[in-house]
C-alpha cells in the first residue's frame, strides 16, 4: 500500500549557522537527566544518558509544509485510503472505510476509563479535513498537520532529507536545557497564571475555558519557545517518535529490556499493530485526565492509526565522517 517517496539531497552540516532546512534549530549534544520518577510508571526510572547533536524543526511541521509534500509526491495518507481486511481481521465493511479519530467533546462528565466517549471514528477525516469530510484547512494553513501515520510521517521525512527523532532527542530538545524541570519552562504549569501550551484548561473532556481562543489545534509558535527557541514541545499535538514503545524506556540497561516493533504490540490488541512513542501531550491534556504535557510523558500509539491530535516534527542528524 505504502508508495515510494524519493529522499531530497540535504546534506546535513555540523556547524549550527549552517541548517540543512528552512526552520530547523541546532541543539549541541550532551548528557541529561531523562524521566520522571513522580507521575506515571512508564517514565521511570529518571536516568542520565547522552545525546549526539542534532538539527530539529522549531515547530511543528504545518498543514502548508505537509501540503507542499503532497503536491510534490502524490502522496495519499492512510486515512484517505481503504484499509485492506486481511490487515483486520473481522472488522466490519464500514470500519474499513477511509477514515481517522476525531475528537468530539461530551455534553458532561463521563468515564475517563473509556475513551470512545470522546473518540469518534469518522469517514472521510483527513489531514485536508481534519474535522470530517465537510470541514477543510481554512485558516489552519499555520497549524499542525493532523490525522498522519507513523508510516504518513516518515514518507515526509524521507522526501524532506530528514529523519524522525528518537525518544531521547525529542526529549533533550523539549527540555530546553532545563535538566530535570518538570515542564519545559520550570517546575510550575502556569507561572503567574499565563498559559504557556496549548492545553486543555478546564475539566476533560466536557468544559474547556479556551482562554487563548484555541479549543482545538494552535497556530505553530502561537506560545512561547523553551530555551533552544523550540515551539509546541509541550501541548497542541502529540508527536511521533522513532523509538518502538516498551513499558520500560529502552534507554535503561536490564538484562529483561525488549525492544523492537513485536515487543511493542499492546497484548490486548487482537490485530497486532506495532506502537510506536508518542511525546509531548496535547491541546487534550488535562490535569483531570492527562497530566501528559511534560518533556518526560510517553505514550504509546499504534503505527497505522491517525487521530485529529497527533503530529509531528523532523531531524537531521550530522553525517559521521568516514
Amino acid at each position: 500500500m505504502l508508495q515510494k517517496v524519493e529522499r531530497r539531497p540535504v546534506q546535513p552540516e555540523s556547524e549550527p549557522s549552517a541548517p540543512p532546512r528552512k526552520g530547523m534549530v541546532w541543539i549541541e549534544g550532551g548528557e541529561f537527566l531523562m524521566g520522571a520518577d513522580n507521575f506515571y510508571p512508564e517514565e521511570a526510572p529518571v536516568r542520565r544518558v547522552f545525546v549526539e547533536g542534532f538539527w530539529i524543526d522549531a515547530t511543528p511541521v504545518t498543514n502548508r509544509q505537509f501540503e507542499e509534500f503532497v503536491d510534490a509526491t502524490g502522496w495519499v495518507t492512510e486515512a484517505e485510503i481503504p484499509a485492506n481486511p486481511a490487515d483486520y481481521p473481522g472488522a466490519k465493511p464500514d470500519m474499513l472505510a477511509p477514515a481517522s479519530l476525531v475528537f468530539t467533546p461530551t455534553s458532561g462528565p463521563v468515564d475517563l476509563q473509556n475513551p470512545s466517549n470522546w473518540w469518534s471514528y469518522v469517514p472521510g477525516a483527513n489531514w485536508r479535513h481534519p474535522y470530517g469530510p465537510d470541514s477543510s484547512l481554512r485558516d489552519l494553513a499555520d497549524h499542525p498537520a493532523v490525522h498522519v501515520t507513523w508510516h504518513d510521517v516518515q514518507a515526509y521525512s524521507l522526501w524532506a532529507g530528514a529523519d524522525m527523532p528518537t525518544e531521547k532527542e525529542w526529549e533533550y530538545a523539549a527540555r530546553g536545557g532545563l535538566d530535570g524541570a518538570i515542564y519545559a519552562w520550570g517546575d510550575t504549569l502556569n507561572p503567574g497564571g499565563r498559559q504557556l501550551a496549548n492545553t486543555w484548561q478546564r475539566m476533560f473532556p466536557y468544559q474547556n475555558r479556551g482562554a487563548d481562543g484555541w479549543d482545538r489545534t494552535s497556530p505553530v509558535g502561537f506560545y512561547p519557545a523553551n530555551g533552544y527557541g523550540l515551539h509546541d514541545m509541550i501541548g497542541n499535538v502529540w508527536e511521533w517518535t522513532s523509538d518502538w514503545w516498551s513499558a520500560k524506556p529502552q534507554d535503561v540497561s536490564g538484562c529483561c529490556q525488549s525492544s523492537g516493533s513485536a515487543a511493542s504490540v499492546n497484548p490486548m490488541d487482537p490485530c497486532r499493530i506495532p506502537q510506536k512513542v508518542l511525546k509531548g501531550g496535547s491541546h487534550l491534556c488535562a490535569p483531570n485526565y492527562c497530566r501528559r504535557y511534560r518533556p518526560a510523558a510517553r505514550h504509546p500509539h499504534p503505527v497505522d492509526t491517525s487521530t485529529s491530535h497527533i503530529g509531528f516534527r523532523c531531524v537531521v542528524r550530522p553525517a559521521k565522517a568516514p
